[in-house]
């Protein structure tokens, strides 16, 4: 564990030198608040990942002091940049008298609200925002904001794809790409496209995005939100916060929670709700078999079998990723063009190999129960399906029907499968429980008939077995690799 100034600078003791004070100094002295001890200029940022690091770069080139603090041990490459533009960090620890002098924070969205120090600065009354938050205020460009339980990483890369394939200049940053603080500070976009989750959107305020994408709502993270799922759907809606009728909001129209929602807020944006079937409300729609984008004043069109993405749920990408360059004026040949010959996102619905008339599909981004309930619904053989996780407050019985029609047999892979066992053991279906995913491609090759798909779409985060989502994807494709 350690600490490190790499600037030189003397640290002082948090209230000042007591040598030679009187006692009524002294009991002044312990009546001083946090905020009168707090350093006006002072920027601290928790967790020294790729949103940390690049916050800090951004906060440091704006002209604060930066205090870099992760409870793990930060990776050599973001050690190495904090190095190299002389930023003060700590690894292993939070070192709370530090911490608690700071003017505001940005805190990494992995953090949970219930992490002892969050609690703390929250008591104090620090502000904590995201880097994102943070980011917004030295850029003008333009925003492309994406959100949603699932379809959302599909969206936002198909988005950018669309976008920087017309030439624009054009970022991608959120949950994927660089930091969108970094590129702020280093190179300069005229618009950014920005895969936003729930987490991050609870650290945002002020921003506003020009464009803000809903694709659905379904329960996820409640283990976050106190298992009540209106947080988690107010927390999604902060994608409109502070739009305008300037601004536009686009969002699947058939989505329940989405549309009761609608009755309950004033959205100040302007609408453009897309949907399988054409209303009068309706800016992009399917109809005999072409999607339609139906904008003041323009109407593009494209058949659903020229679409690279196949599935009803990437129909849906489409028109939200067509709608959003539509608004933007983007040529129709360029969207076209796109949407035609883009490759998909890696971990999510990827076909890995056949392996003697055995088809394996990586879709270890489905860390969800709606996600793998669009994976079964897209399959069109029998399936072995591995699930299993860290649960995170799932309610198994929006896939139960889909197991029962599509799935051939079980394979459970992770440390604890009870919740599991509990929902499925009574499904008739053979089940097998594995904690390696050695162990779950082999028994699902061996569960799998000829022609059948073995399908790794886990409903769970992967945290007990797993670095994350694509640790547990790129080993899938390894055993996979070797059978």
């Amino acid at each position: 564990m350690e600490i490190r100034n790499n600037s030189g600078s003397r640290q002082t003791a948090p209230y000042g030198d007591l040598q030679g004070n009187t006692d009524e100094d002294k009991k002044d002295v312990r009546q001083i608040t946090v905020e009168e001890i707090r350093h006006k200029n002072l920027i601290v940022v928790l967790g020294a990942g790729e949103s940390g690091v690049g916050a800090a770069i951004l906060a440091q080139q704006q002209g604060f002091e930066v205090f870099v603090s992760d409870n793990a041990e930060i990776k050599p490459q973001y050690k190495a940049m904090l190095d190299e533009n002389n930023i003060e960090f700590e690894e292993k620890k939070h070192t709370e008298e530090k911490i608690l002098k700071a003017n505001q924070v940005i805190k990494s969205p992995g953090i949970p609200d219930k992490a002892a120090i969050i609690i703390k600065l929250k008591e104090n009354n620090i502000p904590i925002i995201s880097e994102i938050e943070f980011a917004g205020r030295y850029t003008n460009a333009k925003m492309i904001c994406i959100t949603g339980s699932n379809g959302k990483t599909t969206t936002t890369m198909l988005t950018y794809h669309i976008m920087q394939s017309a030439g624009l200049n054009v970022g991608l940053a959120g949950n994927v790409g660089k930091s969108l603080a970094l590129q702020v500070a280093s190179e300069k976009h005229d618009y950014y496209v920005l895969e936003l989750s729930s987490f991050q959107l609870d650290g945002m305020t002020e921003f506003k995005a020009d464009i803000a994408i809903l694709l659905n709502i379904t329960p996820d993270h409640l283990d976050r939100y106190d298992y009540q799922f209106q947080n988690y759907i107010d927390s999604k809606f902060r994608i409109i916060q502070n739009q305008t009728e300037k601004d536009a909001f686009i969002f699947w129209n058939d989505d329940p929670v989405i549309q009761a929602e609608l009755k309950k807020r004033k959205v100040q944006s302007t609408l453009y709700p897309f949907a399988l079937n054409r209303n009068e409300k309706t800016k992009a729609f399917v109809e005999n078999e072409q999607i339609t984008i139906q904008l003041l004043n323009t109407i593009f069109s494209m058949n659903t079998e020229e679409l690279a993405l196949d599935g009803i749920h990437n129909t849906y990408n489409s028109m939200a990723s067509g709608l959003a360059a539509s608004i933007l004026h983007v040529r129709k040949d360029a969207i076209r063009e796109s949407l035609r010959n883009f490759t998909g996102v890696e971990h999510r619905l990827e076909y890995v190999a056949t392996v003697r008339d055995v088809r394996f599909i990586n879709d270890s981004k489905a860390t969800n129960v709606n996600s793998c309930w669009y994976a079964l619904q897209s399959m069109k053989t029998p399936v072995v399906l591995i699930l299993g996780g860290t649960d995170k407050g799932n309610d198994y019985s929006e896939i139960e029907e889909l197991v029962y029609q599509k799935v051939r047999a079980l394979v459970f892979l992770g440390k604890d499968n009870s919740k599991l066992h509990e929902f499925f053991d009574r499904s008739g279906k053979q089940i097998v429980d594995v904690q390696s995913m050695h162990d779950a491609v082999t028994a699902a090759y061996e569960l799998a008939c000829q022609g059948d798909s073995v399908l790794l779409s886990p409903c769970c985060a992967s945290f007990d077995l797993f670095e994350n989502y694509e640790d547990r994807g790129r080993q899938f494709k390894g055993e996979v690799r070797f059978l």
